[in-house]
C-alpha cells in the first residue's frame, strides 16, 4: 500500500512507551524507583509515555493505587515537551468514566481506552462505548488499545466508522505482525495514528505512517530510536534487519520465561531491571513474575547473543 503523505493525522507518529510500576514487598508503590524510571524513559527513549496499559498493570490496580500513580506520573511528566497518557482498563464503563474524570481533574488530557471485557461487545455496543467515552470528554484525546484480552478485536473497517463518529479518537495500539491487518488499518482509518509493536512496525512504516509501540526494543534506547527513525525514513534494509533480530530475541525470551509467567508485563519489568538494578520483578497478585534466575539468564542472553540490544 503506498504511503499517503498528504493525509493529516490526528496524532503525530512517534515512539509510544509504557511505564511499568515497581512494587514494594507489601505491594505499595516504590515511588522513588518509579520516578527514576519515568525520568530515564523521558531522557533516553521518548517523550510520549503512558501508564496503566498491560505492562503498567492497568487491569490489576486498586482505585487508591490508580490515584497515587496518576499523581506521581503527572508530577514527573510536567516538564517541557512531555506527553503523558493515562490508560483505563476495567470491566465497567462507568468506572472508566470515573477514572477519566479523576485524571482529567489532575490535568491529563490524553487517555488510552480498552473495551470492557466481561462479555465480548457487539458492533452496536462497541460504537456506543466509544460514543459514550469519547463524547463525554470532548476536550480530551483518546487512543484505543486493541487486544484479544477484551474478547474481540475492533476491525479496520470499524475504526473507519468510529473515527468518523468521534473526532477526538486519534490513535490505536495494535500488537500485530499481520500485514493484511496493518494494511487494513492504514486504508480504512488513515486519519488515526496506528501504533504497531516491533513485530509489525517495519511493514507498517513502509506501507504508511505509523508509530512504534515499543516493548522489547526498550532494552536499548538508542537502538529503539534507530528502529523508529528507519521507519520514518523508509529505510527498508534497516527496518527488516532490526525487525528480524527483534523477533528472534522475542522467541528466545519466551523460551526462557514462558514456564514461569504468561503476562506481558513480567517481561517488561525485566527490561526495566536491565536499566535499573533496583527495579523489582514483581507483578500485582495473582499474576506470576519472572524469577531472579530467569532475569540473569535473559541478561546473559543479551550479552552473548544480542549484544547490540544490551542497555
Amino acid at each position: 500500500m503506498p504511503n499517503d503523505s498528504s493525509r493529516t493525522l490526528r496524532h503525530p507518529p512517534c515512539i509510544l512507551g509504557a511505564c511499568c510500576l515497581p512494587w514494594n514487598e507489601d505491594f505499595t508503590l516504590a515511588e522513588p524507583v518509579f520516578r527514576k524510571a519515568v525520568r530515564m524513559l523521558l531522557a533516553g527513549l521518548t517523550r510520549h509515555l503512558y501508564i496503566f496499559g498491560t505492562a503498567g498493570e492497568g487491569h490489576a490496580v486498586t482505585r487508591a493505587q490508580f490515584e497515587q500513580v496518576c499523581h506521581v506520573f503527572g508530577e514527573e511528566m510536567s516538564v517541557p515537551d512531555a506527553h503523558p497518557m493515562v490508560g483505563l482498563i476495567s470491566l465497567s464503563q462507568l468506572e472508566i468514566l470515573e477514572r477519566i474524570e479523576f485524571a482529567r481533574g489532575l490535568g491529563f488530557r490524553s487517555f488510552q481506552i480498552s473495551l470492557p471485557s466481561w462479555g465480548a461487545l457487539t458492533p452496536a455496543e462497541t460504537r456506543r462505548f466509544f460514543r459514550d467515552v469519547c463524547g463525554s470528554f470532548p476536550d480530551c484525546q483518546f487512543l484505543h488499545y486493541n487486544l484479544l484480552r477484551t474478547k474481540r478485536l475492533v476491525t479496520p473497517e470499524e475504526y473507519g466508522v468510529l473515527a468518523d463518529d468521534n473526532p477526538n479518537l486519534v490513535a490505536t495500539k495494535n500488537s500485530t505482525g499481520d500485514m493484511g491487518r496493518i494494511a487494513g488499518l492504514l486504508h480504512h482509518a488513515p486519519q488515526l495514528t496506528h501504533f504497531i509493536t516491533e513485530g509489525g512496525y517495519a511493514y507498517g512504516a513502509l506501507a504508511g505512517r505509523c508509530g512504534l509501540l515499543v516493548s522489547v526494543a526498550s532494552c536499548n534506547f538508542a537502538q529503539a530510536r534507530n528502529y523508529f527513525e528507519a521507519g520514518q525514513q523508509r529505510d527498508a534494509d534497516g527496518l527488516w534487519g532490526r525487525q528480524r533480530e527483534l523477533m528472534r530475541l522475542i522467541d528466545d525470551l519466551v523460551a526462557l520465561g514462558s514456564a514461569e509467567a504468561h503476562m506481558d508485563g513480567a517481561y517488561d519489568q525485566v527490561f526495566c531491571r536491565l536499566h535499573d538494578p533496583e527495579f523489582p520483578l514483581k507483578l500485582l497478585p495473582p499474576y506470576a513474575s519472572l524469577t531472579e534466575n530467569t532475569f540473569e539468564k535473559i541478561r546473559l542472553l543479551l550479552q552473548e547473543k544480542y549484544p547490540v540490544w544490551q542497555p
